[in-house]
């Protein structure tokens, strides 16, 4: 399987002439931010309002912890946790932030980690390689080694590593199904001499894509500008589907693949793949759930009236999933 994976993405990449590297350019992008999310969620939908910070005292946190170095590069997360310790472990949930691969920050789920530490589970937000620094592969080497790093640690926090979830939204959401659907891989393992492995233990996607070349994705339309996907594999869709397939989570779907929650908006190009991804799920027997928000814009999960119900389902699928 292995071979047969990387036979696929050197041909796609040889057979495709040159990377662009044009999206390189070593500064954060800071287009998309929660202040951009609110001024275009509350121009289509004017009844969004902000959410509401829970009251202090009910987690604790830490910031600017350090769980990989690529070069002098160093990655950070942050940690939410419950206040009071306990004897029994408890479930960790990493949450990734969107940004379609390229702009973002993992700040953009502080509230919603907050909220779910005060409710139980161990919580962490880490950043990754965008567009803007390096190419596809790199953020999933690095959410990988975020993994590590969580069950490395899961002593220290309290932690069940047999309990781990990827979540996240948008470009997170696609991450988190392809971490579900590719753990321990050894083509997307990156350099990493660890024996921890990577496999996570359920998969929370809201609204982002499984696949970057189904019929429903709008990845890959370059007409106007560079699309988002189009920066991140360094290559334009046509021509390269094969590459393109190689990073995405349908094509890795399969009876390992933990179950997951799908939690959408009225977008419908940001759940592309998305049945014939829950198709396979249900082929091998494996749980999954889906809520979608009628009406709802892409950036529902982060305001009201979205993001209450979209913490209740969260909570109500671990407890399913982790009892």
């Amino acid at each position: 399987m292995k071979n047969c994976l990387l036979i696929i993405f050197l041909f796609a990449t040889v057979s495709s002439g040159a990377q662009s590297y044009a999206g390189i350019t070593g500064k954060p992008d800071t287009s998309y931010s929660m202040y951009s999310a609110w001024t275009g969620t509350k121009k289509s939908n004017p009844e969004a309002t902000q959410v509401t910070e829970p009251a202090a005292g009910t987690y604790r946190e830490e910031k600017n912890i350090v769980y990989a170095s690529t070069g002098k590069r160093a990655l950070q997360l942050d940690i939410f946790r419950p206040v009071k310790q306990s004897a029994v472990k408890k479930p960790a949930i990493m949450i990734i932030h969107g940004g379609g691969w390229r702009t973002g920050n993992r700040t953009q789920h502080h509230t919603l980690a907050k909220y779910l530490a005060g409710m139980g589970y161990t919580c962490f937000t880490p950043e990754y390689r965008l567009s803007t620094e390096a190419l596809f592969p790199a953020a999933v080497y690095d959410l990988k080694a975020a993994v590590r790093w969580v069950k490395e640690h899961a002593k220290e926090y309290g932690i069940d590593s047999s309990r781990i979830c990827a979540a996240g939204f948008s470009a997170g959401g696609e991450l988190a199904a392809f971490l579900g659907a590719t753990g321990n891989m050894p083509l997307f393992e990156g350099n990493s001499s660890s024996n921890t492995g990577t496999n996570v233990h359920a998969v929370i996607d809201i609204d982002g894509i499984l696949s970057f070349t189904h019929p429903e994705s709008g990845e890959g339309d370059d007409s106007k500008r560079t699309s988002a996907a189009t920066y991140w594999f360094g290559y334009p869709r046509k021509g390269n589907e094969k590459l393109w397939e190689t990073g995405s989570a349908l094509s890795y779907a399969g009876p390992y693949t933990p179950p997951t929650l799908f939690l959408n908006s009225s977008v419908d190009r940001m759940h592309a793949g998305r049945e014939d991804f829950i198709a396979i799920l249900n082929q091998y027997h494996i749980y999954s759930e889906l809520h979608s928000f009628l009406g709802a814009p892409h950036a529902f999960c982060l305001f009201e009236p979205w993001f209450t119900p979209t913490l209740k389902y969260i909570d109500a699928f671990l407890q399913k999933i982790f009892p």
